[in-house]
């Protein structure tokens, strides 16, 4: 009699039945990105076919490396938009080199700051800065498709303007570019509330170009009209190309996919239970935009999309994204001539429902209700990202997050006058603006106590000037080391103090503040100033410190 199947069997037969749903889940995504990778490719203003060779590079060498094992790395709205800024200085003929030459420095960007382990600064991005700019892109996203989807070539200008001249000259659209994009438009919204709706942009791409072919349509610009289409061989870009404009257009559009990227991990999760890793991650994306920009393609990160595609579609581990890059590589070679007679307008209609998408107006509201500097980071980010470039528009970001960050640091200082009752509970009631003669006033603080937060703590404090041998008690439980503002707004307190005749105690002091605070030099300890460490038990500190202080008050009576 044959025994059954052990349990190591199982597990690897399980094993095994998850990763033959890799190469599906591999085939089905490939094929829905090739509309998106056209359509990407167009907005940043090459030739289509370059989107394809994001989408065959980028999944397969970043799927290689991520820890994130889920995350699919394709061209995103927000680089492609960036991308087509920075390219825009550039003549129609140079425009692929300085392509391959931005591509390559955001990689080389992203592995730095990998290398550095620059994940870990991610968590400082401000959500309200990060949604405001978001949603700027998304914006910025549909007004320049629905203009390229209705034939119309605008002034030079932000986009918001073009956008109002479009109606001030309406006789400057064409009118069959608007016919077959418009007809794209409405496949994709028709069919975004059904079954088919992860099929819709291939549908759309499909069914316009069958269209045009049999009407006979010859003047309505197509993606073979861009230029050659087939995998080129590599080719090192040519770096005497890159201006400092360009440089920092790489250096905004990496750090744009490595938080866009930090964010998809935290949604996505590892099969074998590791944790994703946001600095690897970068590395990950780094060496995808790398190898791409050895053949001519656009940038790319972790998209959101596709990510949340590839795991509705069955996909566990890194070999999705992998077959996705093989599968893409494989229709780009086979079937060129077909992607060639996309029509144009079709790619911008695609971008315009991909834009409107982006627009999530529900997290906007979130935060807006939020109020307070929340607001103005989300109003400032988005305006500065709709009508000014997207290195300005992060370079605002960063400068509202630092501005929120330090005004925050500065008005979360709260302090409390705690009072033990008689049933043995502790009462919080508003410190007195001034210190009372001859008695003990325990006040516990918190918030931040570095640079601001250390000043406003100082204005805070109750005064001690007018009052006669006061003691004072500082609750600090749970602070880590501060900064020497800190030690300075403590030295100062201290001094007020000692002047009036009384003394400062600081309790509930961990060993790390103490050691620091010891290390100053700056305190009078063990005269005008004394800490009682903290202990396991909380409140026993500050009640050793309220004995001690009694016992302190005993010894220097109320002179009559």
């Amino acid at each position: 009699m044959s025994a059954g199947p052990s349990p190591d069997d199982s597990r690897s037969h399980g094993k095994w039945r998850r990763l033959g749903r890799e190469p599906i889940a591999g085939l089905i995504a490939a094929v829905v990105a090739i509309p998106d990778g056209l359509a990407a490719a167009a907005m940043v203003g090459v030739n289509p076919v370059l989107g394809l060779y994001t989408g065959a590079i980028s999944p397969a060498v970043g799927g290689a490396l991520v820890s994130t094992q889920c995350l699919l790395i394709s061209a995103t709205s927000a680089s492609a938009i960036a991308a087509a800024e920075a390219l825009s200085a550039y003549p129609a003929g140079l425009r692929p080199q300085a392509l391959a030459a931005l591509v390559l420095l955001i990689g080389g960007f992203l592995v730095v700051l990998g290398l550095l382990r620059a994940g870990r600064l991610v968590r400082f991005v401000s959500h309200a800065v990060m949604t405001g700019f978001l949603l700027g892109v998304a914006a910025a996203l549909v007004l320049d498709q629905l203009l390229q989807l209705l034939g119309y070539h605008p002034p030079p200008g932000n986009l918001v303007m073009q956008t109002v001249a479009l109606f001030a000259h309406l006789d400057a659209i064409v009118p069959k570019a608007a016919a077959i994009g418009g007809l794209a438009l409405a496949i994709l919204l028709l069919l975004r509330p059904t079954r088919l709706d992860n099929w819709a942009p291939l549908i759309a791409l499909l069914v316009p170009t069958v269209l045009i072919a049999w009407l006979g349509w010859s003047d309505v610009a197509t993606v073979g009209r861009q230029g050659e289409s087939g995998l080129p061989l590599p080719q090192i870009p040519h770096l005497g190309i890159v201006t400092a404009q360009l440089a920092g257009t790489a250096l905004a559009i990496a750090l744009v996919i490595a938080v866009q990227a930090a964010g998809v991990s935290q949604g996505a999760f590892n099969l074998d239970g590791s944790k994703p890793n946001v600095s690897r991650d970068m590395i990950a994306q780094g060496a995808a935009n790398l190898v791409g920009s050895l053949f001519g393609a656009i940038p790319a990160g972790g998209s959101v999309g596709q990510t949340a595609l590839n795991i509705s579609l069955g996909a566990r581990t890194r070999w999705a994204a992998i077959f996705s890059g093989l599968w893409m590589l494989i229709f780009v070679v086979l079937i060129p001539h077909l992607v060639a007679k996309v029509p144009m307008p079709v790619l911008a209609a695609l971008m315009v429902v991909a834009g409107i998408g982006a627009l999530n107006w529900r997290e906007a509201l979130s935060v807006w209700r939020v109020g307070g500097g929340a607001r103005w980071a989300i109003v400032v980010t988005f305006a500065a990202t709709l009508l000014t470039s997207i290195p300005n528009a992060v370079a605002v970001g960063v400068a509202m997050t630092v501005a929120t960050f330090l005004l925050s640091s500065a008005s979360d200082i709260s302090l409390f006058a705690l009072t033990r009752q008689s049933d043995g509970g502790v009462r919080e009631d508003a410190p007195p603006a001034r210190l009372p003669s001859h008695a003990i006033t325990i006040v516990e603080v918190r918030g931040s106590l570095f640079f601001a937060g250390a000043r406003t703590l100082g204005e805070k404090l109750p005064d001690p000037s007018q009052a006669i041998a006061p003691v004072a008690i500082l609750r600090l439980r749970g602070y880590s080391p501060a900064g020497a503002t800190f030690i300075e707004v403590l030295d100062r307190y201290a001094d007020e103090i000692a002047q009036a005749g009384g003394v400062l105690y600081l309790s509930g002091v961990g060993p790390a503040l103490a050691d620091q605070l010891t290390r100053a030099g700056k305190l009078d300890l063990g005269g005008s100033v004394h800490i009682i460490g903290a202990t396991p038990l909380l409140g026993a500190s500050t009640q050793a410190a309220a004995a001690e202080a009694l016992a302190w008050l005993t010894a220097h009576p109320a002179k009559t």
